[in-house]
């Protein structure tokens, strides 16, 4: 990876203050097992260094090709799958999701009560493929405790015994009322899972498959899939999970990891492992409006609509979220068809850009694409959950004091 920040118009000494407050603040304490950041601009690197261990149990140092869960950041390249179908005229945003599911035809919203009693209606409207795209349907799931709607679909799931697939969530959720009526409310779950199996309906693949012929194949993303193959299991990172002063604690080994197996449930919300290679390739066609190298994966257009507030009125997911969690700040923050949206330093407290979109995994793992700056960086760790430090932010600071134009 060739580093050149003057070319990128960002100062090479301010960049070095990541490296200092990354390695000084969190992996020489042990805080984190490691890191590793890109910063990119204008298409030229203007940084990227490893830092620390990918596993420490094993003092193996983090490395160029080194595989990290990537979790939700899984959710913006499902989207964009399922965008790819509706440039080829598979669906309209405004469609009932029912008329591609047709088992979903009759759903309910639940109503809880304060006995926990709860009673069903009928939807204010039809659940749309929008809604599916912004975490707006009020499909139940297991993310918080509390909700008895919730409760009950994960007790019913949970009886499954393993082997779900994107299919059978799908019927099990046909099974179950909704929360809140579609398009009301913002409540991060299982939509996204939903994306995924309808990328399977409307294009008659697998979304593993898809993702691969559609996606990964185009813009070289060899590393980026479901699980880990063998030839590749010595490069999957550790994962931690944080404790309060003191080291993290192992949490998944990579010796014994769920993702060296292929698994049945191709989870759109949270399923893909990736490099920090194939990431940068997908934000560069992100910030390239569409295209890479000469491969157009997706319209200009398209990616515009996508990367819009589509909260009604022009709400903030601060007006509209429940359930207390997503991979974005809610304060002066939009949301697209897969992406959170900033609506500009003052209403988000962060530097950046109003217009500029991103999310991020529960691991830690962040991205953010800055359009107005032709700006963006990709920053992978290891360390459960992703609120434990505030990363995200602190990062966006000591890019953005680097610009040299």
């Amino acid at each position: 990876m060739h580093i050149d920040p003057e070319a990128a118009g960002m100062g090479a000494t301010r960049l070095e203050r990541i490296t200092e407050h990354f390695a000084t603040q969190f992996v020489d304490p042990g805080k984190i097992a490691g890191c590793q950041i890109t910063v990119v601009r204008g298409g030229h690197v203007a940084y990227h260094r490893s830092l620390g261990r990918m596993d420490r149990e094993r003092d193996r140092p983090m490395t160029e090709d080194t595989i990290f869960r990537i979790y939700s950041m899984t959710k913006p390249i499902a989207s964009l799958a399922l965008m790819q179908l509706h440039e080829r005229g598979m669906f309209q945003l405004l469609d009932p999701v029912h008329r591609y599911i047709p088992e979903w035809r009759t759903l309910q919203v639940g109503t809880v009560h304060d006995d926990g009693s709860v009673t069903h209606s009928k939807p204010d409207r039809p659940m749309q493929m929008r809604d599916v795209l912004m975490h707006m349907t009020g499909l139940p799931g297991a993310l918080f405790p509390g909700n008895p709607i919730d409760a009950a679909f994960g007790e019913a799931r949970a009886a499954r015994h393993g082997g779900m697939t994107l299919e059978g969530i799908t019927a099990l959720l046909a099974e179950h009322p909704l929360k809140f009526h579609p398009g009301t409310h913002w409540n991060y779950g299982l939509s996204t899972d939903i994306v995924g199996r309808l990328v399977e309906i409307l294009s008659g693949l697998r979304f593993d498959d898809y993702l691969r012929r559609e996606i990964f194949e185009p813009l070289a993303m060899g590393d980026t899939g479901f699980f880990v193959p063998e030839a590749s299991a010595d490069r999957l990172a550790a994962c931690y999970s944080y404790r309060p002063a003191t080291t993290p604690a192992l949490m998944d080994d990579p010796a014994t990891s769920r993702y060296l197996r292929p698994r049945s449930y191709l989870s759109g919300a949270g399923g893909l492992v990736s490099t920090t290679h194939d990431y940068v390739a997908f934000c560069q066609m992100l910030a390239n409006g569409g295209q890479l190298d000469g491969r157009r994966v997706v319209g200009r257009k398209t990616l515009e609509l996508m990367t819009r507030n589509h909260l009604p009125g022009g709400a903030t997911l601060m007006d509209l979220a429940i359930g207390g969690f997503g991979e974005a700040g809610f304060e002066g923050v939009g949301f697209g068809l897969g992406f959170a949206v900033g609506l500009g330093p003052a209403a988000t407290g962060m530097a950046g850009s109003a217009g500029d979109f991103y999310w991020g995994g529960a691991a830690s793992t962040a991205f953010w694409v800055d359009p107005a700056e032709d700006l963006f960086a990709v920053f992978m760790t290891q360390l459960f959950p992703s609120m434990a430090y505030p990363f995200r932010a602190q990062l966006r600071a000591l890019v953005y004091q680097a610009l040299a134009d």
